[in-house]
């Protein structure tokens, strides 16, 4: 990895421009590799030098990945608009100049469905995981409005496994949809896997066999599962094992 300059990282972190971070140096112990620097040019390889200032180490690592359990009524969005968004729910600490550049969802969800949520500096995860080619399973917990009888339950599940043909909505148009995989829980509950990620895809194949979602929750990506001690609006950072199940 090529090497930065020290108050350019420094800038990403959120403690201001290159000229506070002069001051920064003469005023504050900030240490390199445990040696107290007052160099603003001197070269940093965030993989593998540490950095601390007055004792508090700050943490360079190069990719950022979180997993949230989103709730209701916030839009995947970094704009302000009419509705918070799901950037809201950070930590100040995660507003920080780089980051608000760099950090970006994995695909979204819709306002209104709950559940697990990415957010990574990784564009390259990103792009591999929403990739057509990718074929990452995304299990959603789904809430009916009607009750469904063991024989449309049947008829729905042969439905979507051969692909179903989905109507347009909006000003998308309509397609066929992969084949998915639909396990019931009961009469108005189910798990449906898909394997892309059209506009409103879920909602348009229930609609497409005269139902309609009033509840839906992602519980998984590929094998990484929304970790259920997470409360709604809570996130913690992936760990090694977690990002492996995304693999």
């Amino acid at each position: 990895m090529s090497k930065e300059r020290l108050d350019k990282l420094l800038a990403h972190e959120g403690f201001g421009s290159r000229k506070d971070i002069r001051k920064l140096l003469r005023n504050c112990k900030v240490l390199v590799n445990g040696s107290r620097t007052y160099d603003s040019s001197t070269q940093i390889d965030a993989e593998k030098d540490t950095i601390s200032v007055d004792g508090e180490e700050i943490n360079l690592h190069k990719n950022l990945y979180l997993m949230m359990n989103k709730p209701q009524h916030y839009v995947c969005s970094t704009k302000e608009g009419d509705h918070e968004t799901v950037f809201d729910l950070l930590d100040d600490s995660l507003r920080t100049p780089y980051l608000q550049d760099k950090l970006h969802l994995v695909g979204r969800l819709d306002m209104d469905t709950e559940g697990l949520l990415l957010f990574t500096t990784d564009g390259e995860l990103t792009h591999r995981l929403i990739s057509p080619k990718s074929h990452i399973s995304k299990t959603y917990l789904c809430g009916l409005e009607h009750p469904e009888t063991a024989d449309h339950q049947a008829a729905i599940t042969a439905k979507f496994e051969s692909g179903i043909e989905i109507g347009p909505e909006d000003n998308e148009q309509g397609f066929t949809a992969q084949p998915a995989q639909i396990t019931w829980l009961n009469d108005t509950t189910a798990h449906l896997t898909i394997y892309e990620g059209k506009y409103h895809q879920v909602k348009r194949m229930f609609a497409a066999v005269g139902n309609k979602i009033v509840y839906l929750k992602r519980i998984s990506m590929g094998q990484l599962k929304l970790d259920e001690e997470l409360e709604l609006g809570e996130y913690k950072e992936l760990t090694d094992d977690d990002l492996e199940k995304l693999n």
